[in-house]
């Protein structure tokens, strides 16, 4: 890629396919393209106010409104403005400026596209062996046309590449057709039989007219000398400098590296090179694939029209056989000749039987169940679902019981509180509850600069520190512990 002033200039000539007034713009374009193509070049703004007015759409179109689209366009270079002075007889009428208006180029190729487009489900694309015969003609001819006149040696240029985009167009259009959703929905349907040997006779045909001429125009590409398509090219290149352009510079090492780009794609399209494949091979293969999946559709769509009568009837004839049985025991007989098998699997259980008849028939005795698990390893079991149950009682229970303990801990501490001090020197036989919660108070405190926090319940207190170095022992029901004689008083009256 050569990055130039054309590639990134913003086009502003398509502002008019997706503008505020795009029904009206549109409209105006194609009164002009029409008129392009019937070289009418120049149209003043009372012709395209009298156009747009013939349609019913435009009945309340406004001379003002025609005025201000065709200007908005000609600001967009979708339309070159000339004053027409020609008609011009007083100075108010050249003060008035009567404009004549002509598309630009690149409106007129917009347009194109557009046109292309609204018509592109309408056409549709196409596999034609003529084009693969046509280029391999024309590729033969290669050697002939450096001694032809230049003229003849454009035309059989520009019918080779315009042979060759067709051909590479069509059938990237084609094939993506062929696998597109709508494609594939199509083909599950019964109606895909209908036209299902037409399809395959047709993409058959192509794969034919593939091997008759890929090969052809493979030796003759490989066999072209450097110095003739040179001189050939340069023929091209030549002709293509003396047609006169207005208002276009033509560069030279542009036009020629153009040239030799196009052959380098006719080459790399038939030619395999270094080991890789060509286009014209994934062509082929994606040909035979897709004849391939529509035989496998076609196949599919009919198993399952025939299944349901095949096995209706089947079983029609199974029942009548089985009521012509006199007997339950020639029933069973019948039953294990239709459905039983050749060699049949013997399950052997540790069930106990309920009689040791060695004349008790299978039929007679108790059946066994046995449960097969699949040997793969994403195997899971599935987990027995059961309803959430009403557990409010035990809830209550529960929540009378915590609360029944908290108030035997709150009286337990009470015990232990003498004038609002709590002293560990002091403390009788303590639970290890208890001295778990004595325990969380001072460390607490401790954490605190000032030594104090509060309890669970609210009450604030203070830690109080004994003598220096003296020391007291707790005694608990599971042990006893030595710390420092500390106290837990409390600064406010309980609540």
């Amino acid at each position: 890629m050569q990055v130039t002033e054309r590639l990134t200039r913003p086009l502003t000539e398509v502002k008019y396919l997706n503008a505020d007034n795009v029904d009206r713009y549109r409209c105006i374009m194609r009164i002009f393209f029409e008129n392009y193509e019937k070289l009418r070049y120049w149209m003043y703004e009372e012709d395209v106010f009298a156009a747009m007015k013939a349609e019913p759409y435009f009945s309340d179109y406004r001379q003002e409104q025609c005025r201000q689209d065709l200007e908005a366009l000609a600001e967009w270079k979708n339309l070159i403005r000339i004053q027409d002075t020609r008609r011009v007889s007083t100075l108010a009428e050249f003060n008035n400026r009567n404009f004549r208006y002509q598309m630009s180029e690149y409106s007129v190729e917009i347009e194109r596209l557009v046109l292309r487009l609204e018509s592109l489900f309408i056409e549709g694309a196409s596999l034609e062996p003529t084009l693969l015969e046509r280029i391999r003609r024309n590729v033969t001819r290669f050697k002939d046309m450096v001694d032809a006149d230049e003229e003849s040696v454009y035309t059989w240029w520009t019918d080779l590449n315009n042979d060759f985009i067709r051909l590479n167009q069509n059938y990237q259009d084609y094939i993506r057709d062929l696998n597109s959703v709508r494609a594939e929905e199509m083909m599950r349907t019964q109606e895909f039989l209908i036209f299902k040997d037409r399809l395959v006779d047709y993409l058959r045909n192509f794969i034919k007219g593939l091997q008759r001429n890929v090969g052809v125009i493979e030796a003759e590409l490989c066999a072209l000398p450097q110095t003739l398509t040179d001189a050939v090219f340069a023929r091209v290149l030549s002709y293509e400098l003396s047609i006169p352009r207005m208002d276009v510079r033509v560069d030279e090492a542009v036009l020629l590296e153009r040239i030799r780009g196009r052959f380098e794609s006719i080459h790399d399209w038939f030619v395999a090179e270094n080991g890789s494949e060509n286009e014209a091979g994934k062509l082929f293969d994606a040909t035979n694939d897709m004849i391939r999946r529509i035989t496998r559709y076609a196949a599919l769509l009919s198993e399952r029209s025939t299944y349901s009568a095949n096995r209706r009837e089947e079983y029609r004839k199974v029942a009548s056989v089985f009521m012509k049985c006199p007997s339950l025991a020639e029933a069973h007989k019948m039953s294990a000749m239709v459905f039983g098998v050749e060699q049949p699997r013997h399950l052997k259980g540790g069930q106990a039987r309920a009689t040791d008849s060695m004349n008790s028939g299978v039929y007679e005795e108790a059946p066994e169940i046995f449960t097969i698990k699949p040997r793969v390893r994403t195997y899971k079991e599935k987990a027995n679902r059961s309803v959430m149950g009403d557990h409010s009682r035990q809830k209550a229970q529960a929540r009378e019981r915590m609360l029944q303990e908290l108030q035997e801990e709150q009286m337990q501490l009470k015990k232990l509180e003498h004038d609002g001090r709590i002293d560990f020197g002091h403390l009788p036989v303590i639970a290890p509850r208890i001295r778990e919660i004595l325990l969380k108070w001072l460390s607490d405190a401790l954490e605190d600069s000032d030594y104090t926090a509060r309890t669970d319940d609210g009450r604030q207190y203070r830690l109080e520190f004994g003598p220096t170095g003296k020391r007291c022992i707790v005694r608990c029901e599971d042990g006893c512990f030595t710390m420092p004689d500390m106290s837990i008083v409390f600064l406010e009256a309980d609540v």
